[in-house]
Order: C-alpha cells, then sequence, then structure tokens
C-alpha cells in the first residue's frame, strides 16, 4: 500500500467517519478513527434502511470511489427494492432495508481489512491549534494526538439533547454521551454555529403486532446490489408490514400536541422537512386522513421493529396511546420510545468545496455537523473530507455536472442550509447524465487518478467499462434501412434512414426482447447491462442536448474567482448580494451563480469586474 507521509484524524465513528477514514486511508495516508466506543461504529443510529431516490444515486457514487457503504449493505441487506421502477432511469432509486447487526458487522470489518487505518477508543475534547491551522486533537485524557489535518464528522453529538415530552436527557443517542466540551469549543471560535433537530420513532416487539392483519411488501424478485463489485446479493431476503394512522391516532396526538417537545417551544432548532414526524404531519398536513407506516424487522435475528414514518418526541404514555390505534398494532410492546434529538451545526457555508473550514486550514467537517441529515449524505461528505484531507496534490472535486455528490456539497457551501439538507433527485440539473447505473463510468476514472480508487476495482471497471464501450459501439454501429425494419414489424417513418439498434431501442414499441429475436447479442446481456442500454436509448436525444447545457456550465465554473477578491469595490452590487458573495466566498463564478439572491445582472457585474481584474494581474 502506497504512504503518501500525512497522518489524518478522524472524529466520530458514524457513516461521514468510516467514509473519511477509509478514504484517508486508501490515499496512503496514515488514518487514525478516534470515536467514543470502538464497538457501536457503523451503528445505524434512526431507521434501517441504506438509499432510496436521490439517496441511492449518493451510494453508487461513494462505491464507483471505492467508498464502503455499498459494500456493507450489500453483505448487510434484507430487502432490496427499486423505488421508482415504472418510471426514467434517471430517478429510479436503489434502498435496501438492513440487519443493522449485519451492517455494523460488515462495516467494521472492511474498516478492519483496510490497510493504514488504526482506531482509537477515546473522546475528542479540544483541537491543536497552531500558526491558524489544526494540527491535532486532545483527548478526554490529556493525551494528544498530532497530525496534518483533523475530520469531524460528530452526527448528533455536538451538545446533543434528547427531547421526549417533558425529559430532557444530554446525549449523542439514546445510551452515549453528547459532545459538549468539543462543541463549547468551536464556539470559543466564534464559527457560525446553529441548531438542528432530527427524530426518531419507537421501536416496536416483533411478536406483539397482528401481521396477518396487515399489508406485506416483499422484497424485489432479483435484488439487485448496490456495489459494482457485488456479483448477487446472498443474504435472505424478507417482507415488510404496511399500515397506517387514523382518524382516531390524530386526534389522540392533537390532543396531546402541548406535550410534544416540538410544539411546547422546548426545542429551537428546525427539523426535516421531507422527514417530518407525527405530530408536525398532522398539523401541516391536517387534510390528510391518514399516513403510512411502513414497519420494518430491524433484523433477520432481532425481534424489534422500526415502524418508519411516525418519528415523535410525545411522552411515552401519549406514544403508547396513538401507537395502539393503529392497524395491527392493537397489543403492541413498545421496547424504545421515540424522541427528537436536537445538536449543534456549523454553517456550511463557511467551507471551501473540499469541507474543509476556511477560518481554520486543516480542520474538514463532514455530515450532520453540516447541516445534511441521512446516512447516505454522511457518507459521501466523508469521502470528500477524508480524501481532501490526505492529499497532498490538492482537493478532491466532483462538480455538479460529474455526480450527486458534487451537487451535495455545492449545494451545502454555496447556499447553506436552513434546514436539515436531503438529497432528491431533482436538486440535479443533469439528472439525466447522473443516473444510478452510471456512476461507475462518471467518476471511477476521476477516483483513480485521484488515488482514491484501489487496484482491484480499477482493474475490475476497466474490464467492465470495455465491455461496455464495445457493446454501446456496436448498438450505434449496427443498423437496418426502414424496409428491414418494417419487415421485423417495427413501424418507423420511410425516409431512407438508416436506423441503428439505440435508435430503435429508443421506440416506444420496441422492447430489448423484440431486438434479441434479430440480434443474439443481446439476449446473453447480464440484465445490469440491458438496463444501461435501454436507459441510454431512452435519453439519447436530450442527452446530446444536456453536454451542451454542460459544457455551458463549465464555462462558468472554469472562471475561478481570488480567495481574497474585494467584493465591496463593486458598488453596482447591491449591499445584501455583496454580504452574500463575502459570507461564502465562491471559488468560481459558477458557484457565486448558485448563491440565493444572486441575480443574473449582478452575476454579469462580476464577470466584468473578474475579468478585468485578471487583465489588470
Amino acid at each position: 500500500m502506497k504512504q503518501s507521509g500525512r497522518r489524518v484524524i478522524i472524529v466520530g465513528g458514524g457513516h461521514a467517519g468510516c467514509e473519511a477514514a477509509a478514504a484517508a486511508a486508501r490515499m496512503g495516508a496514515e488514518a487514525i478513527l478516534v470515536t467514543h466506543k470502538r464497538s457501536t461504529i457503523g451503528e445505524m443510529s434512526c431507521n434501517p434502511a441504506i438509499g432510496g431516490v436521490g439517496k441511492g444515486h449518493l451510494v453508487r457514487e461513494i462505491d464507483a470511489l471505492d467508498g464502503i457503504m455499498a459494500k456493507a449493505i450489500d453483505r448487510s441487506g434484507i430487502q432490496f427494492r427499486m423505488l421508482n421502477a415504472s418510471r426514467g432511469p434517471a430517478v429510479r432509486g436503489p434502498r435496501a432495508q438492513a440487519d443493522r447487526k449485519l451492517y455494523k458487522a460488515a462495516v467494521q470489518s472492511l474498516l478492519a481489512e483496510q490497510e493504514n487505518l488504526e482506531i482509537v477508543e477515546a473522546a475528542v475534547e479540544d483541537l491543536i491549534v497552531k500558526d491558524d491551522r489544526c494540527c491535532g486533537v486532545i483527548l478526554s485524557s490529556g493525551e494528544k494526538l498530532e497530525a496534518d489535518a483533523v475530520v469531524l464528522t460528530t452526527g448528533t453529538f455536538l451538545r446533543g439533547l434528547i427531547h421526549r415530552g417533558q425529559e430532557r436527557i444530554p446525549a449523542g443517542r439514546v445510551g452515549e454521551a453528547p459532545a459538549t466540551t468539543l462543541g463549547e469549543r468551536l464556539e470559543a471560535m466564534q464559527l457560525p454555529l446553529g441548531r438542528l433537530k432530527t427524530g426518531t420513532p419507537a421501536r416496536l416487539a416483533f411478536a406483539s403486532i397482528a401481521w396477518d392483519a396487515l399489508e406485506m411488501q416483499p422484497a424485489d424478485v432479483r435484488p439487485v446490489p448496490f456495489s459494482f463489485l457485488t456479483d448477487r446479493i446472498e443474504v435472505q431476503q424478507i417482507s415488510c408490514g404496511i399500515t397506517e394512522t387514523n382518524h382516531a391516532t390524530h386526534r389522540v396526538i392533537a390532543e396531546n400536541i402541548e406535550k410534544s417537545a416540538v410544539y411546547s417551544g422546548a426545542i429551537a432548532g428546525k427539523g426535516p422537512r421531507y422527514c417530518p414526524s407525527i405530530e408536525d404531519k398532522i398539523v401541516r398536513f391536517a387534510e390528510k386522513a391518514s399516513h403510512q407506516i411502513f414497519l420494518e424487522p430491524e433484523g433477520l435475528s432481532d425481534d424489534t421493529v422500526y415502524p418508519n414514518g411516525i418519528s415523535s418526541s410525545l411522552p411515552a404514555d401519549v406514544q403508547d396511546a396513538f401507537l395502539r390505534t393503529i392497524k395491527g398494532l392493537d397489543d403492541v410492546e413498545v421496547k424504545e420510545y421515540g424522541y427528537a434529538i436536537e445538536y449543534d451545526f456549523v454553517d456550511p457555508r463557511s467551507l471551501t468545496k473540499s469541507l474543509e473550514l476556511r477560518a481554520l486550514s486543516g480542520l474538514y467537517l463532514a455530515g450532520q455537523i453540516n447541516g445534511t441529515t441521512g446516512y447516505e449524505e454522511a457518507g459521501a461528505q466523508g469521502l470528500v473530507a477524508g480524501a481532501s484531507a490526505a492529499s497532498s496534490s490538492g482537493p478532491l472535486e466532483i462538480s455538479r455536472s460529474q455526480g450527486y455528490i458534487g451537487v451535495l456539497v455545492d449545494d451545502l457551501v454555496s447556499r447553506g442550509v436552513s434546514e436539515p439538507y436531503r438529497m432528491f433527485t431533482s436538486r440535479a440539473e443533469y439528472r439525466l447524465s447522473l443516473r444510478a447505473d452510471n456512476a461507475d463510468d462518471r467518476l471511477t476514472p476521476l477516483g483513480t487518478a485521484f488515488g482514491l480508487v484501489g487496484e482491484q476495482r480499477a482493474e475490475a471497471f476497466h474490464v467492465k467499462h470495455s465491455s461496455w464501450k464495445a457493446l454501446r459501439s456496436w448498438a450505434e454501429e449496427t443498423k437496418m434501412t426502414p424496409n428491414e425494419a418494417a419487415a421485423h414489424g417495427f413501424s418507423v417513418k420511410q425516409d431512407g434512414r438508416r436506423r441503428s439498434v439505440l435508435d430503435l431501442l429508443s421506440l416506444p414499441a420496441v422492447s430489448m426482447t423484440d431486438l434479441a429475436k434479430i440480434h443474439p447479442r443481446l439476449a446473453d446481456l447480464s440484465p445490469d447491462e440491458a438496463a444501461k442500454l435501454e436507459a441510454d436509448a431512452t435519453y439519447s436525444g436530450f442527452l446530446d442536448r444536456q453536454a451542451e447545457d454542460i459544457a455551458g456550465f463549465q464555462k462558468y465554473e472554469a472562471l475561478q474567482i481570488p480567495t481574497d477578491f474585494d467584493y465591496s469595490g463593486l458598488p453596482s452590487l447591491s449591499a445584501e448580494v455583496r454580504q452574500r458573495l463575502d459570507t461564502t466566498r465562491p471559488a468560481t463564478l459558477g458557484q457565486a451563480s448558485r448563491i440565493e439572491g444572486m441575480t443574473p445582472a449582478a452575476l454579469a457585474l462580476l464577470s466584468v469586474a473578474l475579468r478585468k481584474s485578471s487583465r489588470a494581474a
């Protein structure tokens, strides 16, 4: 394994920390992962699932860059499903429900296999800062660990506070102490801190649920792995139950709404709009008669069930009452009651695109500390921060046109957050190009050139990509005349234009099965190859136009803005725009264009000023 000569300390063993540590180690740095408990590394703190629409794209991209999340879920997933399977390929979302114990074991095993990585069981109390640079951490024991860079991935631990009714429990999650001293240290550094909150539902006993009364949702017949290195899923697949709230449920909650920590005024932090508590749902969507709940078993040998869709901060007795109004839960036994958790985050506009703090070089932030929610968003940030911290030749940069990871990072550092950020396919301008099925085509070459991708994946990609290029070329070059097409029963215009396999496959009335009768090569394709070829055919015309859009986007991205550019020297810009530019410090004109409040006129003025400044230099 190569050695970069750099030492990187990663604080926190959640999804961001694990990806950051693995990435730094793959880069050849001496990576040290510091976590409270070695046994909780890879813990799924909330829902036992990976992926989804938008989120699944992130997991495939993490995998394309040789990260560990996809491999871990492939070893532990007990219900694989392709969301939006009937819709276009660009918005299909791979998702897998996990066996919590198997997932955690998989993450720990993958880290144990990683060279250059050491795990230290300790609490970090402070940072070592010399000459305006972070160069290590101080443990609660007083021991100092020095490094070239530090990656903070504190999750919900930064001055975390659990709320359940009137209960207030300082904790990062149930049973684990918060990072209070470290939170105070960051505040003393005058970083732009804020408070956010998230929540989790009660955990239920499997045997106390009336499963026979419920609709059941099975796994896909052919589970599609997340990792491009996984041939097939070996883990047993299960079904989950579907139920819903009702009028009686809503009445119990409404009558006790003032007891909710969210509605009593006890919580100042804002929660995720797209994953609201059940209290939020009945208040904000009062016209809805019911809300769907997925009853997800947490493991093959675990009698715990996660009721996805009803997170709550109501007191335990109220949670008992409303749960028992729900079909199938009449006699339910609660193993752990739901709660809300409030925690500190740092305004991500204070970061560069490598997720390094502008105010303190050498300190990188990743995960919920940057205002995001979700394992996938955390893992993606961890990978960028860990790789960048370990690099001696510049940061890992992924543009919006290259991947959802680029969209995520750019959104955070350019626009900031007013609520926990969650990835959706709608956030990407170029989503027709950024499909889950082509993540390795887009990002593995970039990761290989950066030194982030190992030999096994690089070789596997070379073989697969060469095969794909040959197939794609054949599909473009193999053609038939309109008369030949008509003879095979395909309805095309009699315009004399020869149509390729890709052209014919783009027609709604022509299927892969139809063409395989003419071209036996298509019958031998794997399901993944067939789906990818169909996707390329479906979007062929749109992709050409999108390529032109991306070329225009790259021109904006290529125009760099000096880090010390003086925006006060542009009186033609409004004071508000100047202030936002000064706060965000965009690296390029493209990034500046995505700052909230930036108008076309302001962008034109800034473009002229930059060109004048460049000529003057």
